[in-house]
This record gives structure tokens, C-alpha cells and sequence, in this order.
């Protein structure tokens, strides 16, 4: 017989389709799986301590690289935590395939011990969602998931029972290449009608989305050629250098009013790889929109032109073809009241205030992060704040868009220091979304990955008492009695740094990031707002 078994073909399937992390925990209906990947060379089982965190880390690493993600758990209640990450996933259009163990074959169907129905659990947001029921479907059933979730940039899911994963096999899942198609198309006619639009309009704005994240030197280029400002949605904040002069930084609900009145102001926007979010509310007006989904052009209401096509092809033939403008299309009043905006950002970081104010804290975050650094904010008040206030160079930023997932930043951060140990690594979050995930601290310090975790500790969930607030309602269940975080971290064997006064804000950033570990910096916030 063979000593192979289906687990050992699936993990060495997955190691041919570059995946080198799997996020997860053991348990009795996967240990199959868990004993391949142990002894896979170039395979690493990061073990986290709730499934809700794996299935966030893997989101948030196909976020970052563009390859799968992949999670793993047992079934029952370890598919069911899968569940909240797994969505962030969908909704963002990452690539992760979810692994779940199953009870025995002949054990499903009469509710056996943490047998649930997993095929109806995962079928509402997968876009491949299959149980092995025999050795003999393993190839193609795997190539499948993982060809699905990297043509539709969505979840896949695989359930394999217990037995199953232990049977004989001898096989190998053939690598990626030459089994996914190439994303580099565009259209030289509809390229040739852009360029018509770009030359005959006389206030041009480019907006920038997550899906032209790579090409910000592209970017520039054309900003230059045809002298049109760059304004970046949110998931993109940070693709140009927001103080370069081309820039009006972020438009919609965090946005600049810079970006807003130019945007209104303009005569065509020229749309990359953004998703027309309400939270972004790109206006109707002429648009040339370019996207590699589909259903993301034209998404809400008709446009001029729709070119379906890789951001990066576009526009470097756009670059090709387009003229160099000689007038300059951004108003002085523009530039005047980018000026002012600035001006405004700087008086609000007030250094005298205690406790600290938000806009103060990221002025001073500012000064002594790696302009290269990755960000990964948490959603509430810190994300708010970060947005707004802090003025990205070349740092890379991960959120959980659409799904806006409370305990995104802490996850995110490990994933981010794994597939990119090189890199500075910091994570914005509050104390209620960091509390949510806070038992995978201890996965960073266990894996070693120095991490620096910034928690604006303001006792409450800031965001929802404002929202209490604008709606009309008393101020109620929002108020959070927490632990000193920065002991939780010293306890956890990293690094732990509490910060009271404006002036030890800068000192404890710079130990945290200097640290070598994982570090927290806690730091005593106001949630008031202005």
C-alpha cells in the first residue's frame, strides 16, 4: 500500500499552488490534514487561538499578495467561527479557500458528535463550495477550489471527512501554471475612445480604488501627462504619497473636502479598480471606468465608458497614446483649500491636551513610521481617525472594507509580518475591536513576529455613542471596562508600553517598533469628537 495518504496529496497540491501558510487549529476531524502539513517542506501551520482570527489572517494575506489564503478547522463549531473572516473575504473579492474537517462518511446525515451541515453552512457566500467523499475526487475537487477562488476572487470551500483524509492515494495535483488564465486584457479600440475623452475634457480627475493598488508609479505618470489630480477611495489611501502636489487625498465618508469639491467640479473621472462603494459616493457624471470584474463596471448607473481589463495594461497604453496637457487643470481655490485642510490637520494635533487626542496621535505616528510600512487598521473610532488625520507616504494599508469587521486590525497584522517579514508592520485598532481578538497576541509572540500593535484606548465604543448621539439616542451599553493592555502584553512575552501624556507618545512608539517583538502601545484616548 501506499504510505501517501489524501491529506498528503492535498497539502502537497496546495504547496504547488504557492501556498506556504495555512492559519488554523487541530482537532479531531482534521488531524489527518494537520499531521501533511506538518511533515510538508515549505508548508507552515500557524496556530491560531480562535478560527475567527485564521479565517481573517487568510483574508487579509490574499489581500496583500493576491495568492489564496487558506484557513483550517475541524467541523461543527470550528467551521461556524470560520464564518465572520470568511465573509470579509467575500465581500472584499480575496481569494482564501476555507479546509474543514467532517465527521466519518458513515456517521453523516443522522447528527452524529459535532456533525453539522456544512454544504448548506458555506453554500450562501462560496463560490465553490464541495465534501471529498472519495479518494478518487481529490484532484479534481481541489484543483477546482483553488482555481475558483483565484478566477472569482472569492471563498472557496472544502469539507473533508475524517476517514477520507486517511486513505491511500498516490497522485499529485498538478501546479498552477497553465490552469489559470492571464488577467493582462484590454481593448485597443475602447483604449483609443479613452484618449478621445481624456483630450477632450478640460478638468480631468483620476480616482484611484484598491484594484489599482500596484501602479502607483503609473499613476503619477498620467497624473502628470494630463495634469489631473489623484483622489484614492479609502481601501486605497496611500497608493500616491498624499503629500505630493497631484495629490487631494481620500474621497468619501473620511475624505478631504478638496477631493469632494474637485470631483464635483470636474468633466471626467477616469475610475480605476474602484467598486463605487456608498462610502466612497462617486458622483454620476462622465466616467471612464476601468475594472477587471464586470459587475463592478457601470455598477450603479450608466457611464461613458466601461473598459473591462487589468488596471496596470490600461494604463500604461493610455500612456502609450495620450498627449501631454499644457494648461493647468486644478483650480487655484483647490489648492487653497488643500493648503487650509492642512493647516487644519496640524492645529487639531494638539500636544497639551491629556488624554490624548487622535489627531496628536497619528501627527506623532507620522514622524517615526517606516514610510514602507504596512498598516492594517480595526474599525470604529481608530479607523475614523486614521483616515482622516494621518497622511500615508509609501506605507500599504489593509482593512475590512465592505464587511467593516470589528477585530480586522490584529489578525491582519500577523498575516501582513508573515508574508512580508522585511517590512515594518502596525496595527491601528481600538480597545473594543483589539479585546475581540486579543487571545492571538500570543500567536505573534509564538511565531516571533514583531508586530506593533497601537490600541487608542478610549473606555468605549466611541463610534457607536456618536452614531447614539447623531440618532437621537442616550449614550448606552457603549462604555468598556478593560485590563492595562500593555501588561496583557509584557504577560504574553512581548513588549508592553501604556502612554498617559503627550509626551511619552513618541518615546513608547519608537521602543515598540524598536522592540524586536511583539509590542502594544496603549494609549489613554479622548472619544470625544470635534
Amino acid at each position: 500500500m501506499s504510505d501517501r495518504t489524501v491529506s498528503d496529496v492535498i497539502v502537497a497540491g496546495l504547496s504547488s499552488w504557492g501556498v506556504e501558510y495555512i492559519f488554523g487549529l487541530p482537532g479531531t476531524t482534521c488531524l489527518g490534514l494537520v499531521d501533511a502539513i506538518r511533515r510538508q517542506e515549505g508548508m507552515t501551520f500557524v496556530k491560531v487561538r480562535h478560527e475567527e482570527a485564521a479565517a481573517l489572517m487568510a483574508s487579509a494575506y490574499a489581500k496583500l499578495t493576491g495568492k489564496v489564503g487558506v484557513c483550517l478547522t475541524i467541523a461543527g463549531p470550528g467551521a461556524t467561527n470560520l464564518i465572520t473572516g470568511l465573509y470579509d473575504a467575500k465581500m472584499d473579492r480575496a481569494p482564501v479557500l476555507a479546509i474543514t474537517g467532517q465527521v466519518k462518511l458513515q456517521y453523516v446525515g443522522p447528527g452524529s458528535f459535532q456533525e453539522i451541515d456544512q454544504d448548506a453552512l458555506f453554500n450562501s457566500f462560496c463560490v465553490f463550495n464541495k465534501t471529498i467523499n472519495s479518494k478518487e475526487q481529490t484532484i479534481e475537487l481541489v484543483t477546482l477550489a483553488l482555481k475558483h477562488a483565484l478566477v472569482e476572487r472569492g471563498v472557496s470551500h472544502l469539507a473533508i471527512p475524517n476517514d477520507i483524509q486517511k486513505e491511500p492515494l498516490e497522485a499529485d495535483i498538478e501546479p498552477m501554471e497553465g490552469r489559470v488564465p492571464d488577467f493582462r486584457i484590454s481593448n485597443t479600440r475602447l483604449i483609443a475612445r479613452a484618449v478621445g475623452l481624456i483630450e477632450e475634457s478640460e478638468r480631468p480627475v483620476i480616482i484611484a480604488g484598491w484594484g489599482a493598488r500596484d501602479q502607483r508609479d503609473n499613476l503619477i505618470r498620467l497624473s502628470e501627462r494630463i495634469k489631473a489630480p489623484i483622489i484614492t477611495t479609502f481601501r486605497a489611501k496611500g497608493i500616491v504619497p498624499e503629500d505630493s502636489d497631484l495629490s487631494l487625498g481620500v474621497l468619501g465618508d473620511v475624505g478631504t473636502p478638496m477631493a469632494r469639491r474637485c470631483v464635483g467640479d470636474s468633466d471626467l473621472l477616469l475610475v480605476f479598480g474602484s467598486s463605487f462603494s456608498e462610502k466612497t459616493n462617486i458622483p454620476r457624471k462622465r466616467t471612464v471606468q476601468v475594472d477587471i470584474d464586470p459587475m463592478n463596471l457601470a455598477k450603479g448607473f450608466p457611464i461613458e465608458l466601461a473598459i473591462l481589463g487589468d488596471c496596470e495594461v490600461v494604463i500604461e497604453q493610455l500612456l502609450d497614446r495620450v498627449g501631454e496637457r499644457k494648461t493647468q487643470t486644478v483650480s487655484e481655490d483647490v489648492r487653497t483649500e488643500k493648503r487650509e485642510w492642512r493647516d487644519q490637520l496640524e492645529e487639531e494635533a494638539d500636544s497639551r491636551r491629556a488624554p490624548l487626542r487622535a489627531p496628536f496621535i497619528f501627527k506623532v505616528l507620522r514622524e517615526v513610521i517606516d514610510p514602507d510600512a504596512i498598516i492594517t487598521i480595526d474599525v470604529g473610532d481608530n479607523g475614523f481617525w486614521f483616515g482622516r488625520n494621518f497622511l500615508m507616504e509609501r506605507q500599504t494599508l489593509l482593512m475590512s472594507g465592505y464587511l467593516a469587521t470589528m477585530g480586522f486590525g490584529l489578525p491582519a497584522a500577523v498575516a501582513a509580518k508573515l508574508a512580508s517579514p522585511d517590512r515594518q508592520v502596525v496595527c491601528i485598532t481600538g480597545d473594543g475591536g483589539f479585546a475581540q481578538v486579543m487571545g492571538d497576541f500570543l500567536t505573534a509572540v509564538r511565531n516571533n513576529l514583531d508586530i506593533t500593535v497601537i490600541i487608542l484606548n478610549n473606555s468605549e465604543l466611541a463610534m457607536i455613542s456618536a452614531e447614539q448621539m447623531i440618532e437621537g439616542y442616550p449614550t448606552f451599553a457603549t462604555e468598556l471596562n478593560n485590563p492595562d493592555f500593555s501588561e496583557y502584553a509584557i504577560s504574553c512575552g512581548g513588549a508592553g508600553f501604556r502612554v498617559e501624556e503627550p509626551g511619552e507618545l513618541k518615546d513608547a512608539l519608537e521602543k515598540a517598533m524598536g522592540a524586536k517583538k511583539p509590542a502594544i502601545v496603549d494609549i489613554e484616548t479622548d472619544p470625544g469628537r470635534f
